[in-house]
C-alpha cells in the first residue's frame, strides 16, 4: 500500500501526516490512533457518512461521534480534507489558546463535531442517545410516502471505551432495542498507557456483544479498504440489531520504532521518528501540513455530495410540509429549539393547603399538561418511575418496535441514561431522565459534559433529604446538592412547595443553555398562602423576598425546598415577638447569580448581617450567603443521616421552626 499513487493511500497517509505534524508542533497529543485508524476513517467518510460540510447541522446527516476522543486529530483531519470550516491554520494551532482543534473535542467549538467526548465511553453512550432520538423523531414525524429522517449513527471507540462501565450500560440497552440505525467500530490496537491491554482487559468482546444481541463483524486489518467496506456495508443493511465493527489495527502504524508501543498512545513522535514514518509512507519526509492537490480534491468532494443530499431533502421536505404542515411547523419548532404557542397556557396554580403535596406529586401535575402541549418531551427514569413520577401519561412506551413512545425505560443505568440524555438533547429532544438524589453521584461524569456543552437537558431528582427516613443514611443525600452547585453552568432548582414547582418548569422549559438539577421531595410540602406571602414566579430569580417586616429587616432567615417551612414559622414566631425578620425563598443559588446586584443586594442587604440559613443537606455552600464570621449561622448535617421516622429525624437532627427561631434570637443578642 505504501508509496504508491492510490488515490486512497494518498488520502490515507495525508490524514495520517496531517495528526502526526499537528501533534509535533503542539508537541502534544496522540498521534498512534490517527495513525491507525485512518483507513477507517476514510473508508466510512469517502464512502458512506451521509453529510454536508457546508451545513454542519442539516437534521437529517449521519453522525459520527469519535469516542476515543483523545485521537482528536483524527477528526479534526478529517474535518479539514472533507471541507468544513476548519482551515489548515487551525490544525497547526491544534491544542493552542482560542484554537478550534482542542485537545479533545468540543461541541460548539469546532464545526462538525457531533458531541464532547473525551472521557473514555462517554461518546459510545452518546452514540446510543443518538440512535433513540433517530428512531423516535423518525417514527413521530415520518409519513408514508414523506420519510424525512433516515439518519445514522456511527462511532468509534476503543479497548479504553469498552472496559467503562458505561459503555456496558449502554451497549446492553441498546441490543434490547433492536438500534440498527448504530455502528460501533472498535479499535482493537490492545495497547493502552500502561502497555499491552492483556495486564487487565482478557475478555471475548464479540461474545459479549453477541450476547447483548448486537451484530457482530470482524475486520482483521485496519488497512484492508474491500473489508472494510463489505463490513459496513453490511452494517447498513442490518434491520434487527446494533452492529459493532471490530477492527484489528495497529497503533502508531508505520512508526518503524513505536509501532503497537504504549509510547505511540500519547506523546508526539519525535522528529527523527517521523522522518522515518513519512519516508515508510513514501511521503516527502521534510513536508509539513502537506495536503497534495490529489488529495483535496478527491476529499471535497464531500461537499457536493453534501450539499446535493441536502438539496433533494429540502425538496421532500418541501412536499412533507404541504402534505403535513402541522408536523411540519411541530419539527421546525423542535429544530430551532422554540417552544409551541400557549405551551405554558394549562400550568395549574395550586390553591394553599397546610398539608399539602409532595415535589415529586405536583412535579407530576405539571409536567403532564406541559407535555400535551410540547411533544417532543421525552425521557423516563432508571427503573425508578413509578417512585419519581415522572412518567407521561398515554405517551406510550419507547421499546423495540414501537419507537414512537415518550417513556424511556433506562434501566437500572444512571451512568448511561446521563449520556443518552444528552445525546438526546443535542437531537433536539427536551430529554429529562430521573431518579433519586442520592444516585446523582452515578451520573455526574455525564452532568458535567452537559454543563460543559451548556445543553438543557433536565434530571429530576426525588427523594431529596432525611425526608426519605427509614430508608437510612445510604439513601439520605447530604452532600450531593453542594457537590451538584459546584458544576459549573448546571442549575439546581429545589422548589419550596407546588407553586414554586410549578414555576421551576416554566424557567426549565425557556432554558435553553443550562443543564438543570430538579430537587423534589418524597413527603408532603405545605402549599403556601400566596395571598399572604409573596408569589411563587420570585423563582425566576433565584431567590426572593417571601415574606417581611415592616421597616428593615433584623435577621434574615433563608432556605430551600422542605425546609422553608420552618423558616416562615419561626419568622411568624419572630414577628409576634416584635422582631423584624424576613424570610428568603432560595431555590437555586446559580439563578440568583444571573441578577443584578442590585437585585442581589435588595434581597439580601449588606447592612443586615444576622442570617440564618436552613437546609438538610451539607452546610458547605451556604456562609458566602450567611457571614464567614459570627454574623450567620447554617443550619444543616455535617454528618450522615440515620434511619428513623422523618419526624424524629427532624426532631433529632434540629429542623424545626424552634431551632431556627432559637438560632435567630440568639444571634440577635450577639
Amino acid at each position: 500500500m505504501d508509496g504508491t499513487n492510490n488515490i486512497d493511500d494518498i488520502c490515507i497517509n495525508t490524514i495520517r501526516t496531517l495528526s502526526i505534524d499537528a501533534v509535533q508542533k503542539a508537541n502534544s497529543g496522540h498521534p498512534g490512533t490517527p495513525m491507525a485508524l485512518a483507513p477507517v476513517a476514510y473508508t466510512l467518510w469517502d464512502r458512506f457518512l451521509r453529510h454536508n460540510p457546508k451545513n454542519p447541522n442539516w437534521p437529517n446527516r449521519d453522525r459520527f461521534i469519535l469516542s476515543a476522543g483523545h485521537a482528536s486529530m483524527l477528526l479534526y483531519s478529517m474535518l479539514h480534507l472533507t471541507g468544513y470550516d476548519l482551515p489548515l491554520d487551525e490544525l497547526k494551532n491544534f491544542r493552542q489558546w482560542n484554537s478550534k482543534c482542542p485537545g479533545h473535542p468540543e461541541f460548539g467549538i469546532t464545526p462538525g463535531v457531533e458531541t464532547t467526548t473525551g472521557p473514555l465511553g462517554q461518546g459510545v453512550a452518546n452514540a446510543v442517545g443518538f440512535a433513540i432520538a433517530q428512531k423516535w423523531i423518525a417514527a413521530h414525524f415520518n409519513r408514508p410516502g414523506h420519510e424525512i429522517i433516515d439518519y445514522r449513527v456511527y462511532a468509534i471507540c476503543g479497548d479504553g471505551c469498552l472496559m467503562e462501565g458505561v459503555s456496558s450500560e449502554a451497549a446492553s440497552l441498546a441490543g434490547h432495542l433492536g438500534l440498527n440505525n448504530l455502528v460501533w467500530i472498535y479499535d482493537n490496537n490492545h495497547i493502552t498507557i500502561e502497555g499491552n491491554t492483556s495486564l487487565a482487559f482478557s475478555e471475548d468482546v464479540a461474545a459479549r456483544f453477541m450476547a447483548y444481541h448486537w451484530n457482530v463483524h470482524r475486520v482483521g486489518d485496519a488497512n484492508d479498504l474491500g473489508l472494510l467496506t463489505w463490513a459496513l456495508d453490511t452494517a447498513r443493511k442490518e434491520t434487527e440489531r446494533p452492529t459493532l465493527l471490530i477492527v484489528d489495527s495497529h497503533i502508531a502504524y508505520g512508526a518503524p520504532n513505536k509501532q503497537d508501543t504504549s509510547g505511540a498512545h500519547g506523546e508526539p513522535l519525535g522528529d527523527e521518528e517521523i522522518r522515518l514514518t513519512k519516508q515508510r509512507y513514501g511521503w516527502p519526509p521534510e513536508a509539513k501540513f502537506l495536503v497534495p492537490d490529489e488529495a483535496a480534491a478527491h476529499m471535497r468532494k464531500a461537499v457536493d455530495r453534501g450539499m446535493k443530499a441536502e438539496e433533494e431533502w429540502n425538496r421532500k421536505f418541501a412536499d412533507y410540509a404541504k402534505a403535513h404542515p402541522a408536523l411540519a411547523e411541530e419539527f421546525q419548532h423542535m429544530q430551532k429549539g422554540e417552544l409551541p404557542a400557549g405551551w405554558d397556557k394549562d400550568i395549574p396554580s395550586f390553591p394553599a393547603d397546610p398539608k399539602g403535596l409532595a415535589g415529586r406529586d405536583s412535579s407530576n401535575k405539571v409536567q403532564a399538561v406541559i407535555a400535551k402541549q410540547v411533544p417532543w418531551l421525552v425521557g423516563g427514569s432508571a427503573d425508578l418511575t413509578p417512585s419519581t413520577k415522572t412518567r407521561i401519561a398515554d405517551g406510550g412506551d419507547f421499546q423495540r418496535g414501537s419507537y414512537g413512545g415518550r417513556n424511556l425505560h433506562f434501566g437500572i443505568r444512571e451512568h448511561g441514561m446521563g449520556s443518552i440524555m444528552n445525546a438526546m438533547t443535542i437531537s433536539k429532544l427536551r430529554a429529562y431522565g430521573s431518579g433519586f438524589l442520592i444516585f446523582s453521584d452515578y451520573c455526574r461524569p455525564t452532568l458535567r459534559l452537559a454543563s460543559l456543552m451548556e445543553l438543557p437537558v433536565l434530571h429530576i431528582f426525588t427523594h431529596d433529604s432525611i425526608g426519605v427516613g427509614e430508608d437510612g443514611p445510604t439513601h439520605q443525600p447530604i452532600e450531593h446538592l453542594v457537590s451538584l452547585r459546584a458544576i459549573p453552568h448546571l442549575v439546581v432548582l429545589r422548589p419550596c412547595d407546588a407553586n414554586e414547582v410549578a414555576e421551576a418548569w416554566r424557567w426549565i422549559m425557556k432554558n435553553k443553555n443550562h443543564p438543570v438539577a430538579l430537587i423534589l421531595s418524597r413527603q408532603a410540602l405545605p402549599t403556601l398562602d400566596r395571598a399572604k406571602y409573596a408569589p411563587a414566579s420570585g423563582l425566576h430569580q433565584g431567590a426572593y423576598i417571601l415574606a417581611d417586616s415592616d421597616g428593615p429587616p433584623q435577621v434574615i432567615l433563608m432556605s430551600t425546598g422542605s425546609e422553608l417551612q420552618f423558616c416562615v414559622e419561626a419568622h411568624e414566631k419572630l414577628k409576634s415577638e416584635g422582631v423584624r425578620s424576613r424570610v428568603v425563598s432560595f431555590p437555586s443559588y446559580e439563578i440568583f447569580e444571573m441578577q443584578s446586584e442590585a437585585y442581589r443586594q435588595k434581597v439580601l442587604p449588606p447592612t443586615c448581617r444576622k442570617r440564618v440559613a436552613v437546609e438538610a443537606a451539607s452546610t458547605l455552600g451556604w456562609r458566602r450567603y450567611v457571614g464567614i464570621y459570627t454574623d450567620g449561622a447554617v443550619i444543616g448535617r455535617r454528618e450522615f443521616g440515620a434511619s428513623a421516622p422523618l419526624k424524629e429525624l427532624l426532631k433529632q437532627f434540629g429542623f424545626t421552626s424552634e431551632r431556627v427561631a432559637e438560632e435567630a434570637r440568639t444571634l440577635l443578642k450577639s
